[in-house]
């Protein structure tokens, strides 16, 4: 019977299994499994028939064990896809209950299989400018703008000549796209500065030149350009330092130090936008009209970019977490949390929904990045977004739903120094008897030297040694195909290679495989790996398999665009691609080869051996690719992108409107206190009781005109006021300045006169325990504070009001603080200069910069559904958990108050929410889960940090910021960057804690622990640590 059971057991498993246990598609083969060899296996029990029945019975147990876990993942894989469907199904509906009217047939928008939400059709040609002509007249209405863009790309080896492609992972055809890309746009018409910035690396590993500050991108065709460019024009390279500076970091291990990034970038660009507006602003600075992130640490950066500087964002994610995240759960060889340990995929994920909630356009390359790909995303509906366009159209309220313009831009590349391929290897040797010319390429002699036969045609491979890309599979076709191998060999340009001992364990593993796939098949003088090549060489690659009348081969599994493609085209190769991805859309436009299924290593073989065989069909593919590869070229994807970005909204700070608004933030001299005084009549409000609506109380209702008249005389006169008074005692005090910050001698605000800003971020369990923090700060420094050397910051959770009677509650002056941060970072307040104006002023400027997306009244009815639905179920009762506290909320804040902490679902789940119902916004739990703030998307207490910079120009790296052990669910945002963190050890580090222990990612993937500008220590050592801290 024993025996019985596991035969049984056997051919169910093969049963369950069924026919596509030898597919190679299937991740749950015994070979791929730890390399095991059924041959072998048995092959060595054939001394014992015991032995040989016991290793059959291991054998079938395995199977049956593989076969389970292939239904199990495929369970998995269906239930994540029912849940999605669901949750997104619900969300629609919830997000349309609003949009109740009827929308006619030609008012529904373009179906999403055929026409995307803006107009653009994925079927024929794609829609771009062809006629030199059109170009012309284009380029002339450009003539006498003068943008400034940036583009930021964090990881790899960035430099503009000589890339080392292949050499790290991260170092692929993401780096050539936007070195490429900030070089076509700086010799566009109407563009005088781009800069692409990116990571400085000073390590002895790599070229001295990642260590350089900047590199100018000489453009390729420079004879007209140069004519027209200022002193500053032009593309460059700008490298930040941030991180480790003595080494190379892959992209997974950069999260903990964007935020430096993120410092440094604002500060290059504020400095850049005053010396453009020295040159040709008219002495105002020119403000940049677009940033623009690649790839999700980029656009998590470009995002915080965007709004600390209020512009426009662009979005290119080039590949997506989402996709790779699914793609590794159906292979099921790595558990969610191995995944996440090695790639730290979910902060990825984070990112890149931060990165769609704050752009106004995302870029894709193709229809299928979109269908297949974002549609994975919680922010991302194609039917929601199709309604929501129809509204705009109409121009009908979307209720505070917003969803990003999708855009399909292919990536350009230049054409005008390709020279296709004529002739063949016979009629060159021929032709240069008669005509010598100049000599051969150095790489076309070391890869002729692999061949027993060069005269064969080459079947070209690019792309570096990374598992997804499929070398693997190409070889198994080429070696097990004998009429293929007979007719053409295989060029494989792997990248640079190390040693194999010196490279990652993924690119050797690969490289491995493919030398002993050329063993098993004894490939030797028919397949070629050369080492090393150069990135100048590569033209010179292609020409050569074009010109033995070969063809180029792109096998990956999933390829989101193919630029390699386009290359190849342009050197007149037909090509063979993978039907996954982007090259079904440059298939589309070219028509210059053949698609196949990368799995099936049959169909990879036969469509290369057709092109190879078939002259005719070689010469037609070649023919039609040359003919319009003109398409893909960068000056009409230039023109597409500008002309995308002057379809957006323009967006600035709203003190650049003013005359005196450039000025305020970069003079420290006497006369700055005059402008101080003409710009705070613009946009600073006093708020004489704490309470006034706008600022600190309930603003959802509006004021009749009268009384909004009349609070604006008020406001006139209390600055007329204050103002008569700040120049009266300006004159007795002359230029000397006062120590006492509470005197109205001093500029204003009087943060932008200390020598260092401490930041009081502290988010304590009770109001005791913060002003006993805030206590022991000022004894550590109080010599410095009386001097007025050093000013201080509050940022806390708290409205204006719950500050006020906190600072009097507790023996404190409002004059001791320069500024509030409240709301979570959703208000901004300055201390006044005399008393008998009230205890503080709003700054309204910060409302407009941090308005962007902000859903308003839709949101707010949205957040009051969702608290209605919130009881405690365990406990059976349908008591309401989560409360509106409409005293507690502003115009910029929704807050709610939590009864029961423990049965309110995670901060993670709140946010996926509200962006299913396109609602984009920042949702944070604070005071230990007790509360809840819905603040604008771009708002944020660090945010708050860098518009000080912005608008007054407070250095950030004279800040330091004070926090506990743990915090609030924004307390990330807090540590990093610039400024100098003090972690206060024994403060808030048990409650709030479990406001961490279910987010998207682990705090500690996003901690910068070895940073020299955190330093953590007790409250009774506060002193010494700061004295170390800023002597570092």
């Amino acid at each position: 019977m024993a025996g019985n059971d596991w035969t049984n057991s056997y051919l169910e498993a093969i049963l369950d299994v069924g026919p596509n246990l030898e597919d190679v598609k299937s991740s749950l083969l015994l070979r791929e499994r730890g390399r095991f060899s059924p041959t072998r296996y048995f092959a060595q029990a054939t001394r014992s028939p015991q032995e040989r029945n016991t290793r059959l019975e291991n054998m079938c147990s395995r199977i049956w064990n593989l076969a389970r876990q292939k239904k199990q993942l495929e369970g998995e894989l269906a239930q994540r896809k029912a849940k999605r469907r669901l949750e997104r199904e619900r969300g629609r509906r919830e997000a349309t209950a609003d949009m109740s009217e009827d929308l006619s047939e030609g008012e529904k928008g373009d179906i999403v299989s055929d026409i995307s939400a803006h107009g653009e059709s994925n079927k024929g040609r794609l829609p771009r400018i062809n006629s030199v002509d059109a170009m012309e007249t284009w380029a002339s209405q450009q003539k006498g703008k003068k943008l400034y863009i940036v583009l930021i790309s964090l990881h790899g080896l960035i430099q503009g000549e000589n890339m080392e492609l292949g050499r790290y992972s991260d170092t692929g055809g993401q780096v050539k796209y936007v070195v490429e890309l900030a070089r076509a746009l700086g010799s566009m018409p109407g563009i005088y500065r781009i800069d692409l910035l990116t990571r400085q690396v000073a390590s002895p590993d790599v070229d001295w030149s990642y260590g350089e500050p900047t590199e100018m991108l000489r453009p390729r065709n420079s004879e007209d350009f140069m004519d027209e460019m200022g002193e500053s024009s032009g593309a460059y390279i700008v490298q930040i330092p941030f991180g480790p500076r003595d080494k190379y970091i892959p992209k997974e291990l950069l999260w903990p130090h964007t935020p430096e990034f993120v410092d440094g970038a604002l500060n290059h660009i504020i400095q850049m936008s005053n010396v453009l507006g020295e040159q040709i602003g008219g002495r105002k600075p020119v403000w940049l009209v677009a940033i623009h992130g690649h790839y999700a640490d980029a656009g998590d950066s470009a995002a915080l970019l965007s709004g600390a500087l209020n512009v426009p964002m662009l979005f290119t994610g080039h590949s997506l977490g989402q996709d790779k995240l699914e793609q590794l759960l159906k292979q099921g060889r790595l558990s969610r949390d191995e995944i996440n340990t090695t790639y730290k995929i979910m902060r990825r994920i984070e990112a890149e929904e931060l990165s769609r909630d704050s752009s106004e356009i995302v870029i894709t390359s193709t229809r299928q990045e979109i269908d297949e790909q974002w549609r994975l995303y919680d922010g991302f509906d194609p039917v929601l977004e199709r309604k929501l366009r129809a509204r705009i159209r109409r121009n009908v309220s979307c209720y505070g739903k917003f969803m990003p313009r999708m855009v399909i831009i292919p990536p350009g590349m230049e054409f005008h120094h390709i020279v296709p391929q004529d002739g063949d290897m016979d009629g060159e040797t021929e032709e240069n008897e008669e005509h010598p010319s100049s000599p051969d390429p150095p790489i076309w002699s070391e890869i002729m030297r692999f061949f027993t036969n060069p005269r064969k045609p080459i079947i070209l491979a690019l792309a570096r040694p990374d598992p997804k890309k499929n070398f693997t599979t190409l070889v198994k076709a080429f070696g097990e195909c004998r009429p293929l191998r007979e007719l053409a060999n295989l060029t494989l340009i792997m990248g640079n290679l190390d040693g194999i001992d010196e490279m990652s364990s993924t690119n050797a593993s690969v490289l491995l495989s493919v030398l002993k796939l050329i063993d098993k098949y004894d490939l030797y003088g028919q397949v070629a790996y050369p080492k090393h090549h150069k990135q100048f060489e590569v033209p010179d690659i292609y020409r050569l398999a074009a010109k033995t009348k070969g063809v180029f081969i792109n096998p990956a599994f999933i390829e989101p665009f193919g630029l390699t493609l386009i290359e190849a085209a342009a050197y007149g190769l037909p090509i063979v691609a993978t039907k996954n991805g982007g090259p079904v859309d440059i298939h589309r436009v070219l028509d210059n080869g053949l698609l196949v299924d990368p799995h099936d290593q049959k169909s990879i073989a036969d469509a290369l051996l057709k092109l190879v065989a078939d002259k005719q069909l070689w010469a037609r593919c070649r023919q039609n690719g040359l003919k319009n590869i003109h398409l893909f070229s960068w000056p009409e994807h230039c023109k597409t992108y500008l002309s995308r970005i002057a379809s957006c909204k323009p967006r600035h700070p709203q003190w650049q409107r003013s005359d005196d608004g450039a000025e305020t933030s970069e003079s420290d001299s006497p006369s700055d206190s005059l402008r101080d005084i003409q710009d705070i009549s613009l946009n600073l409000k006093f708020s004489f009781d704490g309470d006034r609506s706008g600022a600190s109380g309930n603003d959802n209702s509006l004021d009749s005109e009268g009384n909004a008249a009349d609070r604006k005389s008020k406001l006139e006169s209390a600055v007329l006021s204050w103002s008569r008074g700040f120049l009266k005692d300006q004159r007795k005090a002359g230029s000397g300045d006062r120590a006492d910050h509470s005197s109205s001698t001093g500029k204003f605000p009087a943060l932008r006169r200390r020598k260092h800003i401490f930041v009081i971020a502290v988010d304590c369990d009770s109001n005791e325990d913060l002003l006993d923090a805030i206590r022991k700060i000022f004894e550590a420094v109080e010599k410095e504070r009386t001097e007025g050397s050093i000013g201080f910051i509050s940022s806390t959770f708290m409205t204006i009001s719950e500050i006020h009677y906190f600072l009097i509650s507790g023996g404190l002056n409002p004059n001791d603080f320069d500024a509030f941060i409240c709301n979570s970072g959703s208000d901004l307040f300055y201390s006044t200069i005399n008393p008998e104006d009230g205890p503080f002023i709003i700054d309204f400027y910060y409302h407009s910069h941090i308005e962007y997306r902000w859903g308003g009244e839709g949101l707010r009815k949205t957040l009051i559904q969702w608290a209605g639905s919130i009881t405690d179920k365990k406990a059976g009762s349908e008591e309401q958990i989560v409360t509106a506290a409409e005293q507690l909320s502003t115009n910029y804040c929704y807050a709610f108050e939590v009864k029961n902490a423990g049965t309110v679902p995670p901060v993670k789940e709140l946010r996926k929410l509200l962006r299913i119902q396109a609602l984009r916004c920042n949702a944070i739990y604070c005071q230990n889960g007790t509360r809840i703030k819905i603040i604008p998307v771009l708002a944020s207490r660090s945010q708050a940090l860098r518009y000080l910079y912005v608008r007054w120009g407070v250095d950030l790296s004279k800040m330091v910021v004070f926090v506990g052990d743990s915090g609030d669910t924004d307390y990330e945002g807090l540590l990093g960057g610039l400024y100098k963190s003090v972690i206060l050890k024994g403060i808030c580090s048990s409650a709030s804690n479990q406001l961490h222990a279910n987010r998207n990612y682990p705090l500690f993937d996003v901690m910068p622990v070895d940073s020299p500008n955190i330093v953590q220590t007790s409250q009774d050592n506060v002193r010494d640590s700061l004295e170390n801290l800023l002597k570092s």
